[in-house]
Order: C-alpha cells, then structure tokens, then sequence
C-alpha cells in the first residue's frame, strides 16, 4: 500500500497534521479580537449610532395597542379598544414578533408592558413603529411587502 502511495505521489495522512493552518487560526483570532476592541470603544465614548433612517415628518399615526402570543396569533386594537384585526398564528408570525421585540426593550428601560405603539407614516411613504415609553423606533421597510402592506392597510383602516 505504502508502495502505491509513493508511485502516485501522494503521502499517507500523520495524525499530527494541521487541518487549518495555524496562520489562518490567529488571523481569525486578531480578527475577532480588532473587532471587540472597536465596540468596546464604542460604547464607551458613548459614539453616536451611524447609518440609521433620517427622521422625517410624520404625516399620518395611530395608537395600536398589540396583544400576541408564541404561537404567533395576533390581536390589534385601537385606542378605544376596538378590535382592529386578528390574525391567526400562520399569519401573525411578523406581528408577533415585532411584539416581542417591543415587550423585550420595554422590559430592559422597566416601563409598563401594556402601553400603546404608535404606527407612523412618514415623509417619503415609510412606514414605523415607535414605542413613546422608550423611543424605540422599527422601520417596517426592511421586512417584506406582505408585512408592509399589512401595516399599510391597517393605518388606513383608521
């Protein structure tokens, strides 16, 4: 076999042989290392956030109040209380979510959980979020037409 091997140019495999390079482990490693210390300094020169969606004027809003469970089913209502729409847990996934993600930043400023969102249409046609509690913005843009006519129609709906 050993025969074979050598006429064919190829060598056996050693069981100390490197599978990665060891250059490519601490270029992977300073890399990771570069990066830490960026958003470490970051945070603490408290840098402003770059790159985020201009603030523009809000042409249209209304006060939603989202109830949802991990199933994904969704309620919205108005002000008033008023059911706005329900969505079942196939099609409130994205809903769902996005009360999640309220509940969670509600959780870390330790504001009150059940407070109205604020759906907003803004200059430009963009649709967002904003959570009053907490100033916490989601740009809808960014997740689809079908989330973002959903959002549309309920706007309209008011």
């Amino acid at each position: 076999m050993t025969q074979l091997l050598q006429s064919s140019g190829r060598t056996p495999a050693h069981k100390g042989e490197e599978l990665v390079p060891r250059i490519m482990v601490r270029a992977v490693f300073a890399l990771l290392m570069v990066c830490l210390v960026l958003v470490f300094a970051a945070r603490v020169t408290e840098r402003p956030l770059e790159s985020t969606p201009e603030q523009t004027l809000v042409l249209e809003s209304r006060a939603l109040f989202l109830s949802g469970d991990v199933s994904g089913a969704t309620t919205i209502l108005d002000a008033n209380g008023s059911v706005i729409a329900q969505f079942s847990g196939e099609d409130g996934g994205f809903i769902a979510g996005v009360k999640r993600v309220i509940d969670r930043e509600r959780m870390k400023h330790r504001v009150e959980q059940n407070g109205a969102v604020l759906l907003q249409r803004r200059q430009g046609g963009r649709l967002s979020i904003y959570d009053p509690s907490t100033k916490f913005s989601i740009e809808l843009v960014g997740f689809g037409d079908d989330n973002l006519r959903r959002f549309a129609r309920i706007l309209s709906l008011g």
